[in-house]
């Protein structure tokens, strides 16, 4: 499973409306941290493909949802359950501290 484009058009019908959790990035193209990562989530996309549904949100494209949630700084990832934000982590991340927070917040490879 690869990561899913989302918009503020879309943010409540795939994050908060999923049956599943959902790791969102907010990212934007100028970004290098955000670049850096992007292999391990695609990745986490992967490997927890029936567990966790990866989300990346470009800032620019969709101002509104990043702003509703805070994001000053990205990347940002946030842990969606249940139409709720759960966990939050600013910065860039190695993918193993990635899931590691994931499977502190209860989510791993099914």
């Amino acid at each position: 499973m690869n990561t899913v484009a989302v918009t503020d058009a879309s943010f409540e019908t795939d994050v908060l409306q999923s049956s599943q959790p959902v790791l969102v990035d907010f990212w934007a193209e100028w970004c290098g941290p955000c670049k850096q990562i992007a292999p391990a989530l695609e990745q986490i996309a992967g490997e927890l493909g029936g567990a966790l549904t990866v989300a990346k949100v470009n800032i620019e494209e969709s101002p509104t949802t990043p702003s509703r949630y805070g994001v000053r700084g990205i990347p940002t990832m946030m842990l969606f359950k249940d139409g709720e934000m759960k966990s939050m982590k600013v910065g860039a991340m190695p993918k193993q501290k990635i899931l590691d927070w994931l499977a502190e917040s209860g989510v791993s490879a099914a």
